[in-house]
């Protein structure tokens, strides 16, 4: 049985591996970011494929093979502190391509207090993604934002506090976000590295984005687990509320049991009813018009 099980696993494997080019690395900012987060110094680089810091922020694209012309961001979790690059970035890429999906990995910088420089880095990251939709065979039109926890905060944020047409992104995935910033509710560790102390209120509700909502903020796909003690629902079911009460298309799943910090992970119990779910949402549930409007 054990050895049926070996051959299933290295079969699936180099399945997902033919349908997986060569990743791309690109700079966000050759030329210097025009935020500043403060911060100086060298990358720092922690245990399980973590990063700190982040001194040069930039997109890995692994274009898929035979790409059916949607691309996903992601945008690793980490609470505004440092960045899950392994099962909440980079371990995805195989089998997103695998959909035919050109999947880019975001490793934004770090806020250290300066709200502005993460969102930032998300525009410009689909700035790029749109700007090369030829070269990797990406209809700009089916460019999605995704985020896992401080990193699903970010993608909310540029799903609802984009500055242009240009940035909007056509959808969004969201894993167990953050999304609220008030006492209670908020992810405090994310609070506070993204705001810092002393928040005034105007801040604290622009980036409670279950506030900033709009008919034109895009369809979603939200999924998280009911035991959730580190960002606790409320954060995902306010924000699916938001969206429903504006019409948004909207798919919100809650899976009985798993914490939080997931992700890609083999030891989430319901891996395999989410990545189901999210396939057949990519493939049946999303609807795109001819323009990015």
């Amino acid at each position: 049985m054990k050895h049926i099980l070996s051959t299933l696993t290295l079969l699936l494997m180099s399945s997902l591996l033919l349908h997986a080019q060569t990743p791309v690395e690109i700079p966000l900012w050759p030329q210097g970011a025009p935020t500043d987060n403060g911060m100086r110094g060298t990358q720092e680089d922690l245990n399980g494929g973590e990063e700190a810091f982040i001194p040069h922020p930039s997109i890995t694209i692994y274009p898929a093979s035979r790409p059916n012309g949607m691309a996903i961001i992601m945008c690793p979790g980490g609470g505004y502190a440092r960045l899950a690059l392994g099962h909440e970035g980079h371990d995805m890429a195989a089998w997103f391509n695998a959909q035919g999906i050109t999947y880019v990995v975001l490793k934004y910088r770090m806020p250290n207090g300066h709200r502005e420089v993460p969102l930032s880095d998300a525009e410009q990251a689909i700035r790029i993604v749109r700007q090369k939709a030829s070269e990797f065979g990406i209809n700009p039109n089916r460019v999605g934002i995704m985020g896992a926890s401080a990193g699903g905060h970010l993608a909310a944020s540029l799903a609802t506090l984009y500055s242009s047409d240009e940035t909007r992104p056509d959808f969004q995935i969201l894993f167990y976000p953050v999304i609220s910033m008030k006492p209670g509710i908020t992810h405090e560790g994310s609070r506070f590295n993204l705001l810092g102390v002393d928040v005034p209120a105007e801040w604290e509700d622009h980036f409670s984005l279950e506030k900033q909502v709009t008919d034109r903020t895009p369809q979603a796909f939200i999924m998280l687990s009911s035991d959730d003690g580190t960002v606790i629902p409320q954060n995902s079911i306010d924000y699916y509320s938001a969206l429903n009460k504006h019409h948004i298309p909207a798919s919100l799943h809650i899976y009985p049991t798993g914490g939080h910090g997931w992700g890609f992970g083999d030891g989430f119990i319901y891996k395999r009813q989410w990545t189901g779910e999210l396939e057949k949402w990519l493939k049946e549930g999303l609807t795109f018009t001819t323009t990015n409007n």
